[in-house]
């Protein structure tokens, strides 16, 4: 049996044992065979000396991060103590100050922060075109908007066009009050969200006003050039073949472009197909286009979204197998029909 106290007066100790306790809790499950008592701003450890030691080699990783961030969410939390490999453990330890994007805000730091992430940072810095396809809470958008503000900050480009598809997703439009503009903003929110998080809002205001910034919907992107620009086009499975081919030949000689969707997400009418995987299937292999895939390993937002995600691919999974059972079915019915007619 070994004893250890670890002592977290250097960070906040609601940060680290949670709200009513539940990141200590989450803990307590990870390592059920230790004894953990919470006293003050100590943590004790009693228990076998190999799980003594791993815990307090997670718990390290977990107080560093706080003393750099001062936050972290459970979902990290829970990363940090159950991810065993070097790319996980990886995300948490202290790093070089120039893996950090962007500074943000009251001294926020942006930076990617899962292995396909990383990836997707360094094909943007490696080619002029990037598709980043994956589901929901992957951080392609935030990644992609973090490298978008760097490339401004850095005078790599001298502006950012933020544009998405106006698809109605179940709503429509003309049933929204408003002009044009305030109709179609709510489809553009998760640029600005990500873009308050990264730019002082007078300043983002300023960009915003002097076009520096510029948001608005794929459509008005036709007849444009855009050069020396950081272009991001989100949700993008829901642009038709036409409109995606369409932005891609907008691209000036110094522009630089992601390309970011999910398409399990497609929100365009039955009759029309969504461009983006044929677009990234013809174009994967041209030089200067990257293609990253991004998966439910590199959901940042709330645990439960990762798990969800899994339940869907599972019953898209069984879905797909009762159909092909059905068509299977239908082949062998026509068969039997066939023989019986030549029979009779």
């Amino acid at each position: 049996m070994r004893e250890t106290i670890i002592n977290l007066e250097t960070v906040n100790p609601i940060e680290f044992f949670g709200v009513n306790n539940g990141k200590l809790d989450i803990l307590k499950k990870k390592f059920p065979l230790l004894k953990i008592l919470s006293r003050g701003t100590q943590l004790k450890l009693s228990g076998a000396p190999e799980q003594v030691d791993g815990a307090k080699e997670k718990i390290d990783l977990i107080v560093q991060y706080l003393q750099r961030n001062g936050h972290m969410s459970e979902n990290y939390f829970e990363q940090i103590l159950g991810g065993d490999d070097a790319e996980t453990i990886d995300n948490f330890v202290e790093r070089n100050p120039n893996d950090i994007l962007v500074f943000g805000p009251n001294g926020k730091t942006v930076r990617a922060r899962t292995a396909n992430q990383k990836r997707l940072v360094t094909a943007s810095e490696k080619n002029d075109i990037v598709f980043a396809i994956g589901p929901a809470g992957t951080g392609k958008t935030y990644t992609a908007v973090a490298m978008a503000v760097r490339a401004l900050k850095n005078k790599a480009v001298k502006k950012i066009i933020l544009t998405r598809p106006a698809v109605e997703a179940g709503e429509s439009l003309g049933f929204l009050p408003g002009d044009l503009k305030e109709k179609i903003d709510p489809y553009l929110r998760p640029l600005y969200d990500a873009l308050d998080d990264m730019i002082p809002a007078d300043k983002l205001g300023y960009y915003m006003s002097t076009r520096t910034i510029e948001i608005a919907p794929l459509a008005y992107m036709r007849g444009r050039t855009l050069d020396n620009c950081f272009i991001i086009l989100d949700e993008a499975q829901n642009a038709t073949d036409l409109q995606l081919k369409m932005f891609l030949t907008r691209i000036g000689a110094a522009g630089k472009a992601i390309i970011t969707g999910d398409l399990t997400q497609v929100d365009l009418p039955k009759n029309q197909k969504s461009g983006l995987a044929k677009a990234s299937r013809i174009l994967k292999n041209v030089d200067g286009i990257g293609y990253i895939e991004l998966d439910e390993e590199d959901v940042v937002r709330h645990k439960l979204v990762k798990a969800i995600l899994k339940a869907y691919d599972k019953e898209h999974q069984r879905e797909m197998e009762i159909e092909e059972h059905e068509k299977k079915e239908r082949k062998e019915r026509r068969y039997y029909d066939r023989d019986k007619e030549q029979q009779a």
